[in-house]
């Protein structure tokens, strides 16, 4: 399992439980941070770890479901484990619907957990790369100015120069200085790395 500088975070009310989940991911060489409440977790957290949690459905203070409910608020990019000793399937509906990656049940064991675990991490990676991908479009549009932006769009529509011309009330020309000028500030090579761009900025 490839685990470097990966985190898995373990939010669980009972001390033996997180222990034994403890040892189990240390064994795998993974960092593990262990917190007795959601309320811990969310105080001690970074954005931008890759990684995930693990998180014990029923807990004194704030639940595990809310737990994940704040997460998606932040718009954490955490991969969420749910584990409970009191599993039921309206439950593990529920918290899979809201975008946990499993739902384990009390014991689990170590096959369950170390698989859900390596899911959660390749998705954790996927989220940073599409979330690092996106902040750093979002970066290159907020330079160009409202007329370029005008320009880039009805670019990546497929429009030609002339119809953006027109479209826009300037002339050719102008058209393709913006042009010029969006391809210079985006870093985009070409038209279709424009529409990367864009897309990925949304």
């Amino acid at each position: 399992m490839s685990t470097s500088h990966t985190t898995a975070f373990i939010v669980d009310d009972d001390p033996a439980i997180r222990d034994a989940l403890t040892l189990m991911l240390e064994q795998e060489n993974m960092v593990v941070k262990a917190f007795e409440s959601a309320e811990a977790f969310l105080n001690s957290y970074q954005p931008d770890c890759k990684g995930c949690a693990i998180i014990d459905i029923r807990m004194p203070g704030m639940d595990g479901m809310a737990l994940h409910q704040v997460l998606l608020t932040r718009n954490i990019a955490l991969p969420v484990i749910f584990l409970t000793g009191h599993g039921d399937i309206p439950m593990s509906v529920q918290a899979m619907k809201a975008g946990a990656v499993d739902f384990l049940t009390k014991p689990v064991t170590r096959e369950k957990l170390l698989a859900s675990v390596k899911a959660a991490i390749e998705l954790s990676e996927t989220m940073l790369s599409h979330h690092t991908s996106h902040q750093n479009a979002v970066s290159k549009l907020s330079t160009l100015t409202e007329r370029e932006r005008d320009v880039m769009q009805l670019a990546v529509l497929g429009h030609t120069n002339k119809h953006i011309a027109r479209e826009l009330g300037i002339s050719h020309r102008t058209v393709e200085i913006h042009k010029s000028k969006i391809m210079h500030k985006t870093g985009a090579q070409n038209l279709l790395d424009l529409v990367r761009i864009a897309h990925e900025s949304e």
